[in-house]
């Protein structure tokens, strides 16, 4: 039987609320920002779904792997790299994808003329001055068939991506009176056995920056960059009862190979002048798909320790120790290269959920996260 997403699993309303920490109301309805959210999203729904179809490979797999400081692509499995050689190591065709591992598939393809000025693509922009961008949160969940069974994205198959917007709202800052648009954003991925992978995603649109501004140029008190590191933090994993805790260091390496294997051209993730003296930051700064997967990779690293028999058939991968129900995330401060940082698995009593949060080197929650497993 193929696998459907059951609709009462999602609502618009539980997608908004996980940007809360931004503190905004909503805007007037004549406001600037209602008028350019509303005709977005009448020109998105009469568009209709957006389909795109891509076979996905072994190589793509390997390279986020290594990236991610992974010499096995499953706990206690083989390494994908030894001392000598990478380039003549494969992950076979059927290898299950990881929870969070599609971010590197389907990624946007445009001239660099068509970008906008802070490197982002803008497929799904509202019109100026809502331009830039922010990865904010939301939610992703990997369906199950009626016997309990996850349909993992596996190397090698032929997948459908399509993409549907579902919302546009306009807000305003409460602290500063500042407007923005909240866009909804739903991708659905499609094997021969039905959905796989529902990734629910908001992105917040803030006005453009005037050209050639510089918003901290000269300012004295904005911390300096961190002093780079050779290798990033020790990823093993610590444990206190139900409480489990990786350190991670994201290098700019880090950040520049996963920029590219997202073909995400983003400044801030790369592009030191533009980060601090256009957006402010101390430094560039951390992806938000990229601590979504580091959160994932904790989930199911703890989860591999627990279970000891495979139900993945003949690759040997218990599916149910590697692919959760549901995560619902929001991003709530900024992580910067080279940050050394803890993330902080919580189980639920019921061995069925976690509470997850990211914090930062001076304690603030970077990213918080609600796993649910079968």
């Amino acid at each position: 039987m193929l696998l459907t997403t059951p609709a009462t699993r999602w609502s618009t309303r539980s997608l908004t609320t996980t940007l809360s920490h931004l503190r905004y109301s909503s805007s007037s309805s004549t406001s600037p920002a209602a008028t350019i959210a509303t005709s977005f999203l009448s020109h998105f729904q009469s568009l209709g779904p957006q389909t795109r179809t891509q076979t996905l490979d072994s190589n793509q797999l390997r390279l986020l792997s290594l990236t991610l400081n992974r010499p096995s692509l499953f706990p206690n499995s083989a390494p994908l790299s030894s001392s000598t050689t990478t380039s003549n190591l494969e992950i076979a065709t059927g290898t299950p994808i990881p929870p969070g591992y599609h971010l590197v598939y389907f990624t946007p393809a445009f001239l660099e003329t068509e970008l906008g000025a802070d490197g982002t693509d803008m497929s799904y922009n509202p019109s100026h001055p809502f331009t830039r961008r922010m990865w904010a949160g939301g939610e992703v969940y990997w369906p199950r068939n009626e016997h309990g069974v996850p349909n993992p994205l596996r190397v090698g198959e032929e997948v459908t991506e399509t993409t549907r917007v579902f919302s546009a709202e306009p807000k305003v800052v409460k602290k500063t009176g500042e407007e923005m648009i909240v866009v909804g954003v739903e991708k659905e991925f499609r094997n021969e056995m039905g959905v796989a992978v529902v990734d629910k995603r908001n992105w917040v649109f803030r006005k453009a920056l005037p050209p050639f501004t510089s918003t901290v140029s000269g300012d004295k008190n904005l911390p300096a960059p961190s002093t780079p590191s050779m290798q990033p933090a020790s990823s093993s994993i610590t444990s206190t009862g139900n409480i489990h805790t990786r350190t991670l260091r994201q290098t700019a390496v880090t950040l520049f190979r996963f920029s590219a294997l997202t073909f995400n051209p983003h400044k801030i993730h790369y592009s030191v002048p533009w980060a601090r003296d256009i957006e402010g930051h101390k430094d560039i700064a951390v992806h938000g798909p990229l601590n979504l997967i580091s959160i994932l990779d904790l989930w199911r690293d703890v989860r591999a320790q627990k279970i000891v028999d495979g139900d993945g058939g003949e690759d040997g991968v218990n599916l149910n120790a590697l692919l959760p129900e549901k995560i619902a995330y929001r991003a709530t401060s900024p992580l910067y290269a080279e940050d050394e940082y803890r993330i902080v698995l919580e189980e639920g009593g019921d061995g069925k959920s976690g509470m997850v949060q990211i914090l930062t080197p001076e304690g603030r929650v970077g990213m918080k996260a609600e796993i649910t497993s079968v």
